[in-house]
């Protein structure tokens, strides 16, 4: 005759052997941290792209203006010379870029004010200079 509950203690142990088993062994992740850890990730590689985005265009906007400074320059010295209205395009490689020049009179005799604007797409510079009109 069997004791009362050995039949239960043999499948306890039965349960157990199979659990320990080489093939039930967890040693890895579950699917709910794999999934957790693939939002973070997705989560961090948006920002990232976004801020590289975002990053991008500011440099593209100070190219812009920095290029667009440097032909007004240019260009000033230019209208020192030879005082007068035009408006153009540069030249190639700055043919996006157009410029206005602007020549008045101002209150004080033989003295103008030039005012020189250069255009590349929404970003606009423009210089003002006051140069002498009077002949030595």
């Amino acid at each position: 005759m069997k004791p009362p509950g050995f039949g239960n203690l043999r499948i306890l142990n039965f349960k157990l052997l199979i659990f320990n088993s080489r093939l039930f062994r967890t040693g890895g992740f579950t699917l709910l941290e794999v999934l957790i850890a693939l939002a973070v990730v997705g989560g961090l590689l948006v920002t990232l792209i976004y801020t590289l985005n975002y990053q991008l265009s500011i440099l593209e906007r100070h190219e812009k203006i920095t290029i667009s400074t440097l032909l007004a320059k240019n260009k000033m010295l230019e209208i020192e010379k030879n005082p007068a209205d035009t408006s153009g395009n540069f030249e190639d490689p700055f043919s996006s870029y157009s410029y206005e020049t602007k020549v008045k009179e101002s209150p004080y005799a033989g003295i103008s004010e030039v005012i020189v604007s250069v255009k590349a797409g929404d970003e606009e510079v423009k210089l003002n200079e006051f140069i002498s009109q009077l002949q030595p």
